[in-house]
């Protein structure tokens, strides 16, 4: 081999030899970031996902560490240069990490081989087994925000065939301000239904609503009836929900907002009659639309019905300078309690029933004892709410009631899913353990 030779064989092997030592030693940085990651997880029991999740197929994963990147939740890690789900309680389910992946290796599916998970049966065109009853979006069992609003889109247009049953005043009756209910309502706008919309909470969203603040809940564009085609990649939660408010006011959609369903019958001609908290309405057909959250569970005490109590947290600072309860003992429990100890002169307790934490990311237990360890906060465990009056609430811890002054009170106690009324209705409910969605 000429000197020749040898020189045009480094010029190409030293870049190479460059590159790989580069590829190495970040593979093996991110490997370790995992490692820890997967380590506090499992310590803290957290080890199954709440929602629509991916599963990574090993023999086909390439370790492009595209899905990853485009996790705003950096929920996938790597363990042998292969992707992992490596933080499932994070996963919220919108599938960035499937589009992402160059070479298909990731399905959604929702539940485990330990923890199944219902999903009503329905139909292609979106009707369950009960005449007249559809459901869209992701109680369906699509977390996909495009996804949820394309479902509610086409289960409307089903409604549209199937006509007005007997002598039903309304067309349908949307349940859930969400993607899916949203779109079923432009679309019955467009196809000049009559129609109403009732969503339980005072805000759009749905259940992007508990997402956390500021995340990315879509990384893609949407075509919506009447509006056509939304470009809202890389959209925040926040900018979403305005995207909302915007297109309801624009199109004067009739969403009847803190008005809860409470019953849901059949009127005996092919139609049905929805009581909720406000009125009954009857209609020939009845979309749900709503999330897998449930109704926030609340805790039964006197002075419940306050409008001081409230089951979210959108905004500490409107809480900033008063003395406020929060209640719960998950992670969006101690997520609020420490944003508003965040808030100056903001006064916050938070009150548990248990004697410990359990089943709460490590970074969140950590935080919240810095955070009672600065005085920022106090932290009552084996605590329970007894009831709540209009400046003041009462706590029973150990055996005595403690009052204290009060100007707002955070309910993080979960939600109470809608399976036993899903089931009530006589709709079919399927468990899955892992199946696809």
């Amino acid at each position: 081999m000429s000197p020749s030779d040898y020189t045009a064989y480094l010029v190409y092997a030293i870049p190479l030899l460059g590159f790989t030592l580069w590829h190495l030693r970040s593979r093996a940085r991110r490997e370790s970031a995992s490692a820890e990651v997967i380590r506090e997880v499992r310590e803290a029991g957290l080890t199954e996902p709440p929602s629509l999740h991916p599963v990574i197929d090993l023999e086909k994963c390439c370790g492009s560490g595209a899905c990853a990147t485009a996790c705003p939740e950096e929920a996938i890690g790597f363990e042998g240069g292969k992707a992992v789900l490596a933080n499932p309680s994070a996963c919220i389910g919108h599938g960035a990490c499937a589009a992402a992946c160059p070479v298909r290796a990731i399905t959604l599916v929702f539940g485990t081989e330990r923890r199944g998970v219902d999903i009503p049966f329905v139909k292609p065109d979106f009707e369950t087994n009960v005449q007249g009853l559809y459901i869209a979006g992701e109680l369906g069992g699509m977390g996909l925000i495009r996804k949820s609003a394309e479902q509610g889109r086409q289960a409307m247009e089903a409604i549209v065939k199937r006509g007005r049953a007997g002598g039903a005043p309304l067309d349908a009756v949307i349940v859930g301000a969400g993607p899916a209910g949203l779109a079923a309502s432009l679309t019955a706008q467009d196809r000049k239904l009559k129609y109403v919309t009732l969503e339980q909470e005072t805000d759009l969203g749905g259940s992007i609503l508990h997402f956390p603040r500021r995340k990315i809940a879509m990384t893609a564009p949407v075509k919506l009836p009447l509006v056509g085609k939304a470009h809202m990649n890389e959209i925040s939660k926040e900018e979403l929900i305005k995207f909302w408010g915007g297109v309801v006011r624009r199109f004067h959609l009739p969403v009847r907002f803190g008005e809860r369903m409470e019953a849901l019958e059949p009127d005996g001609a092919g139609g049905w009659r929805v009581r909720t908290s406000r009125e009954t309405y009857h209609a020939a057909s009845v979309l749900l639309a709503l999330g897998r959250r449930g109704t926030p569970r609340k805790l039964g005490v006197p002075g419940e019905e306050l409008e001081k109590v409230v089951y979210r947290l959108l905004d500490p600072e409107q809480y900033r300078g008063l003395p406020v309860l929060v209640v719960g003992g998950g992670d969006s429990a101690l997520e609020a309690a420490l944003a508003l100890c965040g808030e100056p002169g903001t006064d916050v307790i938070l009150s548990y029933r248990s004697e410990a934490f359990s089943r709460v990311k490590p970074k969140n237990r950590k935080r919240l004892e810095e955070a009672a360890a600065d005085g920022r906060l106090r932290v009552l465990l084996s605590s329970t709410v007894a009831r709540i009056e209009p400046g003041h609430v009462v706590l029973a811890h150990k055996g005595k009631e403690i009052r204290v002054a009060n100007q707002a009170v955070v309910v993080c106690a979960g939600g109470e899913l809608p399976t036993p009324f899903l089931k009530k209705v006589g709709i079919q409910v399927e468990t899955h353990h892992g199946e696809a969605a």
